[in-house]
């Protein structure tokens, strides 16, 4: 079962060495960001993710060297599947990791076993409702599910459907590349709400393995 954590991206502390710390790929991605707060953002969840991972496997951060791996471009990227090597070899970690609100939620499973794939995705309920959003997102049995959700709760229902889709597309690592609304996630096995970590209100996340 994957470990999980949520922390706030403002009180992230950044080493001196930030390049060391990110890799050359992520310091470059982040060099690029337009918005001082978007790259702080981006910078402090690599931050969280790395201590993330050191303290799954009783490491120090520092031992860690960031090996992102994305299934279409390959290894060696600024995105993709989040991985680590430690020691001059693959770090025995599967790892997911996504940002809202202010804050990271991150997810880990040590020694998985070979081929385990995991996503997690945490999404700000305000961010998805606005009107035409269904239409482009949601499968036609989706949108027939959330009409018959009381208004009082659609806008959070809509938004775990959304955190539940990124999840699953993050842990086949087609990402949206896959035309989400293609993607029924009412029932998907491996597919499921995320239990047991205190969300700040406004937030619904999704954890998915396979």
């Amino acid at each position: 079962m994957p470990v999980f954590a949520l922390r706030r991206l403002g009180g992230v502390p950044l080493p001196d060495d930030i390049l060391k710390a990110l890799g050359e790929p992520a310091y470059q991605r982040a060099s690029r960001f337009a918005n001082p707060a978007d790259r702080d953002e981006f910078v402090a969840g690599r931050i969280s993710l790395q201590e993330f991972a050191g303290s799954l496997l009783d490491v120090e951060p520092t031992r860690l060297v960031p090996a992102y791996d994305c299934p279409q471009c390959g290894p060696g990227q600024d995105h993709g599947r989040p991985g680590f090597t430690l020691d001059g070899g693959p770090a025995p970690l599967a790892l997911s990791a996504s940002r809202a609100s202010g804050w990271v939620l991150l997810a880990g499973v040590v020694h998985p076993p070979e081929g385990l794939r995991l996503g997690v995705d945490l999404e700000t309920v305000a961010r998805v409702d606005f009107d035409g959003f269904d239409n482009v997102a949601l499968t036609e049995n989706e949108q027939r599910y959330l009409l018959t959700v009381p208004d009082v709760r659609r806008a959070a229902e809509r938004a775990r459907l959304w955190a539940r889709k990124e999840a699953w597309l993050k842990m086949t690592g087609e990402g949206l590349r896959h035309n989400p609304a293609g993607v029924d996630v009412l029932d998907l096995a491996g597919l499921s709400d995320l239990g047991g970590v205190d969300l700040p209100g406004g937030l619904v996340a999704a954890v998915a393995l396979g």
